[in-house]
């Protein structure tokens, strides 16, 4: 979900409904805590502005579906469509929640119109790019042996970020105990505590097991593959900064984050001929409607080559 900001000031204490509904959906929905964190965002910015619209606190079993649609036509201006839609989604779930507990009588956000969500295709590098990427770790200087354990664990996460199409939380959750080397795979656990298994190839593991050899003092299944000098593990943070530096060496866009190498991954394989579901499988898309916008970019990489190859184009 994208996140609406509350300040300090803004923020009302969370109702008991809202408390009952965050802990549903930590322990009963086993959400991340980023996913949780943005429902709350997302349910108290609305309060929020009913207060600020009524100038008391409104009760669950008040809201009324004129106020969900002036909310909804309020916000229009500060935020994107696909942010005013996700958070629409999250109010609409914590009241069906309140529904079935018998709190309210109506969920006010059922069949509410929400605009139109915007036609993005996904941003991700080319094969090209990818592969000079991948080079800019290796550039440090291999005497220095403080920057030799930064080259090493570096190159390890940009190879599974791309090798495994992961998400930045699945990468850095990754312990030894889900490696296996035997099949070049690795288990990793994605949205909802939902786990799969990944093949990586044998490049990734090579680098893994030299960086292990070399810098990883954990020997344990439990330990964490991806870690800071100190030996704990990384955040999504410095993930995300390492990313950036190195698009920046290699004259690449610094603006593509790390789940554009996931892109990048899906777009490839779709490119060079895989099937959509398999894709599906390999990052762990529940619907297959969510991995079908990647075909947009490889029937535009298609009639690119298409058009440059057949002779009657």
């Amino acid at each position: 979900m994208g996140k609406i900001q509350v300040t300090k000031q803004e923020k009302i204490a969370l109702s008991e409904e809202c408390k009952e509904f965050i802990a549903h959906l930590k322990l009963e929905r086993r959400l991340s805590d980023y996913t949780t964190r943005n429902y709350q965002y997302a349910i108290q910015s609305f309060f929020n502005w009913l207060l600020q619209c009524e100038g008391r606190v409104i009760n669950p079993g008040e809201v009324t579906k004129i106020q969900c649609r002036s909310y909804i036509v309020e916000i229009q201006n500060k935020y994107s469509r696909r942010t005013i839609r996700n958070h629409a989604s999250g109010i609409k779930t914590f009241f069906k929640f309140c529904l079935t507990r018998n709190w309210i009588k109506i969920n006010p956000f059922h069949n509410l119109t929400l605009p139109k969500p915007e036609k993005q295709l996904p941003k991700f590098l080319t094969e090209k790019q990818v592969f000079k990427l991948l080079e800019q770790p290796a550039s440090t200087k291999p005497s220095d042996a403080k920057i030799s354990f930064h080259a090493l664990r570096d190159l390890l996460i940009l190879e599974l970020l791309y090798a495994g199409g992961l998400r930045v939380s699945e990468l850095i959750g990754i312990n030894y105990g889900d490696i296996n080397l035997i099949d070049g795979s690795v288990k990793v656990t994605g949205k909802g505590n939902k786990q799969r298994i990944c093949p990586i190839g044998q490049k990734p593991l090579k680098t893994l097991a030299q960086f292990r050899t070399q810098h990883s003092k954990g020997l344990s299944p439990d330990e964490p593959v991806i870690i800071n000098k100190n030996g704990s593990r990384l955040s999504i943070r410095s993930v995300q900064l390492l990313l950036k530096k190195y698009l920046k060496s290699a004259e690449l866009p610094i603006d593509l984050t790390p789940h554009k190498m996931r892109h990048s991954f899906a777009t490839h394989l779709l490119n060079n001929g895989a099937d959509l579901r398999a894709v599906q499988e390999l990052l762990g898309h529940s619907s297959l409607s969510t991995t079908q916008v990647y075909t947009h970019v490889s029937v535009s990489r298609l009639k690119q080559v298409h058009g440059l190859s057949h002779p009657r184009a």
